[in-house]
């Protein structure tokens, strides 16, 4: 690998602070651009690359198939890279301002109706073992906190502030948030905490283990919480992200401020939370649509 493309993972690491998953998709675009370039332009440097370059690499993506979403993020890899070499190097150009991503049809976030997640709940016995309670409490975790894969993963014993009914919750970036709890959840969460005690009597710095007392890692996240939703989900995807999406969601549906939801979220942008609001109002015009006699008529004249 190109001895830029070191440093640049170095400040992303130590800088920055990326989590590994992020840092792992960051590598795999930038090697694979790495790999394009000594193909079809053997000794063509990362600082030689022209526009045209990246147009090429692309038209490449999209003949095999790669779909616009996937090109989209890899040139975002590539976008963060030539920023930061260019901080760097001044004098350099940065290759990919004058790019545009192809574009992606946007989807509304895949969520669980708060009726089926209830019934999902519910089937947990109130006393349980650990692995049960455990389950249990990290799937209450993704809905009821809205917690990202990786931030299920990372949270410690101390930041579960259980006198305090909150979370603290370092996110992207390393950017630190606080999330209520409500009292049955601190009770779960302490029930969790008495089981893994005594299951692994000693200090757990990670607040989430295994069977055997391990630290949680992406694969088993995602098949765990995939297990759980594929009965009451028709997404297409049971990723942990679903509980999070319900989670904003419903908020929404409640008609939660947007920039709590944004806070709650951890977003940068309140952009990036504004897809709920999309999701609560097609939810109020399909029942619209279904309740109402004129429904057809007015919503049919609203796209004319």
């Amino acid at each position: 690998m190109p001895i830029t493309l070191h440093a640049f993972f170095r400040y992303l690491t130590a800088e920055k602070r990326y989590a590994d998953h992020t840092l792992v998709a960051y590598r795999t675009d930038l090697v694979q651009f790495s790999e394009f370039l000594a193909v079809y332009y053997p000794g063509l440097a990362f600082e030689q690359v022209k526009p045209v370059h990246l147009r090429s690499w692309m038209a490449q993506m999209l003949e095999q198939g790669l779909q616009p979403v996937s090109i989209r993020r890899k040139l975002a890899s590539l976008r963060v890279f030539y920023r930061y070499w260019r901080r760097q190097h001044p004098e350099l150009t940065d290759p990919t301002r004058s790019i545009h991503a192809p574009r992606v049809k946007k989807r509304l976030p895949s969520v669980v109706e708060a009726t089926r997640l209830a019934r999902l709940f519910a089937q947990f016995p109130g006393e349980g073992d650990f692995s049960t309670c455990r389950d249990r409490t990290l799937l209450e975790l993704a809905y009821v906190a809205g917690l990202r894969r990786s931030e299920l993963i990372s949270l410690q014993d101390e930041d579960v502030r259980l006198a305090e009914h909150q979370l603290r919750v370092r996110g992207k970036g390393n950017k630190e948030r606080r999330i209520p709890l409500g009292p049955a959840v601190v009770r779960n969460l302490q029930h969790y905490l008495d089981l893994r005690a005594a299951a692994f009597p000693g200090v757990s710095p990670a607040f989430f283990v295994t069977d055997k007392g391990k630290t949680l890692y992406p694969k088993w996240v995602y098949n765990k919480v995939r297990h759980y939703l594929e009965p009451v989900s028709q997404a297409a995807k049971n990723s942990p992200h679903v509980l999070r999406h319900s989670f904003a969601t419903h908020l929404a549906d409640e008609g939660a401020d947007l920039n709590a939801i944004k806070a709650l979220l951890g977003h940068s942008s309140l952009a990036a939370t504004q897809v709920y609001t999309h999701n609560s109002v097609e939810k109020l015009k399909r029942a619209y649509a279904s309740a109402h006699p004129k429904a057809g008529k007015i919503l049919t004249s609203e796209k004319h």
